[in-house]
């Protein structure tokens, strides 16, 4: 299914006949900005599309193999080109292209690692490609990690020599990273065997179960290998991207942030998502870019942001505080900053409410939740087992001890999540309390575990089950039932491996037929963007498209959904919509729910780059927020738990 989550927009900047040089006067590459990943990977598809059909007609086909012309496509791996790879074998079979006369090149591949391992770059690009297309075998040309050490520098020098490449698509890493060029990388280089950084091993390490099965060293293409290319498009999808894109199209070109070298290429293209684009000025400050559509909630953004920049709480902005950054439409528009600071200083004040479930019998004209019904109907959905706790835990104590109907869904089990020698710790734990002796038989399961495979169906049961409790002793530590927690298990994240299947119809159901069964007045969802093709991402998307297919039901029509944000990233508070305080106590409550879920504390397989634990991610996030909107003049809190409404 073709991912359409995008959030709600109210206001911004006026494209519409807005002169190109000015919509990229800031940038030094041009991009383009898409709504959603999928918008963008109809247009790179497009262009593709094009390319090959206009070369084919220029050059004649292989029936003329003696004159053979081909296109050269330069291709790159990783979660971000998966979408456009699935619409251009959607085009092919659809009849729109042919790959015959095209000759592929890949950009990078781990080394030494075997061309059947699920993990490595042949594998997945035949696998998720060029096996569902007609290109011919003989016109594949993918880095061999196998090669021996003896002969990658000869190996090496014969893979530059592939000739011009008529398109390159590639992606880019967190720190700017073409192919596995790291930071510092000479601008000149060539394909070559190099070290991969301690911070490239640790973010490729999720696809390989830990640290120590992660490759040291790769094969790539140099940076000026990939700049010899007549064009080159690099596509980002993702919030996780946009610092990194800000850094590409509007910083300085440095080698210390290899994509951004692309700066000094001919015909060089950035294609990105709103998420991706979010740090770009143009989406930061549209105003300093050009004529904006003047909303309430888009007045605020800019408000927020000129707050951030003159160091002011609003109620203290000056007239000249507009006027000197850029804000001078707003004035026109609106009428006096006086005017504007009253407006956005109360819209920001309306968003704080210790009651969001609705408080009964209250006026509730400038509260963000309705008092009534009260008790309400609320359904919570946790993509993971712990997401409830960590990212909205306060609310959540909040709505059960306010009375409310409260129940919780788990989407996913979580199970790949947990690591062994857990499972081994709670296998003796059951022996000692003479529950049976089964440790022998779960650890001989351990150990033969392969790398290339998924974990066995038992093991995956144990550690399901060890995340189920977790969750329900969460839930119980502040009085919610625990059969008010429901574990839904859906099925796409049931591969037994880190690779998830893709979002259906089966796991849609399944959460149809849970919000028939409770018909919820208010909804809670995780609306995490940092991650394209993540768990989280896919369950935004399961939860939207379930209710697509309830959206006759009445009692949705009363229904109101909230967004909160995951583990790592915070709503810009030009966004929010409803801003729960908490006090020091409530926060210890959170703090206690998320420490139930033992299997993730220390030893997390996938920890990211955060070395925090969750309960310290949580607390210095929300205390954050609550710190931000004491500078802009607000009630100073212990912390704040943010959400902004779906509908």
């Amino acid at each position: 299914m073709e991912g359409k989550y995008t959030l709600p927009k109210d206001g911004g900047l006026i494209e519409k006949e807005l002169p190109r040089d000015l919509l990229h006067r800031y940038e030094k590459i041009p991009t383009r900005v898409f709504q959603t990943e999928q918008s963008g990977v109809n247009y790179l598809a497009d262009m593709i599309v094009q390319m090959l059909n206009q070369h084919n007609e220029m050059h004649g086909h292989d029936d003329f193999y003696e004159d053979f012309n081909p296109f050269v496509l330069g291709l790159t791996t990783g979660r971000t080109p998966v979408g456009l790879y699935r619409e251009l074998v959607k085009r092919y079979e659809q009849g729109e292209v042919s790959f015959r006369n095209v000759v592929v090149y890949s950009l990078d591949e781990f080394y030494p690692i075997d061309a059947q391992n699920p993990q490595s770059r042949n594998y997945r690009i035949h696998n998720e490609f060029l096996n569902h297309i007609d290109i011919l075998p003989e016109n594949i040309h993918i880095i061999d990690g196998r090669v021996s050490q003896d002969d990658i520098a000869h190996y090496s020098e014969v893979y530059d020599k592939m000739g011009r490449i008529n398109l390159m698509i590639i992606g880019v890493g967190e720190q700017g990273q073409i192919g596995f060029n790291e930071p510092g990388s000479y601008e000149k280089s060539r394909t070559r065997l190099v070290q991969l950084s301690h911070n490239s091993r640790k973010v490729q390490s999720k696809f390989f179960r830990n640290m120590g099965e992660t490759p040291k060293m790769a094969i790539t293409m140099g940076i000026g290998t990939i700049m010899r290319a007549d064009k080159v498009v690099l596509m980002a999808w993702g919030e996780g991207k946009a610092s990194v894109i800000r850094d590409i199209v509007e910083g300085d070109a440095t080698n210390q942030v290899p994509a951004s070298l692309l700066q000094s290429h001919n015909n060089a293209e950035v294609v990105v998502d709103e998420n991706a684009a979010g740090l770009l000025t143009r989406e930061v400050a549209p105003w300093l870019v050009g004529p904006c559509e003047w909303t309430p909630r888009f007045m605020r953004k800019a408000v927020v942001w000129l707050c951030g920049k003159v160091g002011k709480p609003i109620l203290k902005l000056t007239h000249n505080d507009y006027i000197e950054n850029s804000l001078g439409e707003l004035l026109e528009a609106v009428g006096s900053f006086n005017q504007i600071n009253i407006r956005v200083f109360n819209d920001l004040q309306h968003t704080i409410t210790g009651w969001p479930g609705g408080k009964p019998n209250a006026d509730d004209s400038t509260r963000p939740v309705p008092s009534s019904p009260f008790p309400k109907k609320i359904l919570i959905f946790s993509p993971h087992p712990d997401d409830d706790v960590i990212s909205m835990g306060g609310t959540f104590i909040r709505l059960v001890e306010h009375g409310h109907d409260v129940h919780v869904a788990y989407e996913t089990s979580g199970n790949v999540a947990v690591h062994d020698d857990v499972v081994l710790q709670h296998i003796d734990t059951a022996s000692e309390l003479g529950f049976g002796d089964r440790y022998a038989e779960v650890a001989e399961i351990i150990r033969s575990k392969s790398d290339t495979e998924p974990e066995p169906r038992a093991l995956l049961e144990l550690k399901g089950a060890i995340r189920r409790a977790e969750a329900k002793a969460a839930v119980r530590s502040f009085g919610l039932p625990a059969s008010h927690a429901h574990f839904l298990n859906l099925p796409f994240y049931e591969t037994g491996g880190i690779k998830k299947g893709e979002l259906s119809e089966a796991d849609i159901e399944i959460i149809v037929k849970l919000l028939r069964e409770i018909e919820p007045d208010q909804i809670y969802a995780a609306g995490d963007l940092a991650d394209p093709h993540g768990t989280h991402r896919v369950c935004i998307e399961a939860v939207l498209a379930a209710l697509e297919v309830v959206k006759e039901d009445e009692w949705l029509k009363k229904c109101h959904m909230w967004l909160y944000r995951g583990a790592w990233m915070e709503w810009d508070l030009g966004m929010v919509d409803m801003a729960v305080p908490l006090s020091l106590d409530e926060l210890i409550k959170k703090r206690h729910a998320i420490y139930r879920h033992v299997s993730q504390k220390d030893i997390v397989p996938f920890p990211g780059s955060d070395t925090r634990e969750f309960w310290q991610r949580a607390e210095e996030r929300t205390q954050h927020t609550a710190c931000l909107y004491d500078r802009l003049g607000m009630a100073e809190y212990q912390a704040i738990e943010v959400f902004v409404k779906m509908f």
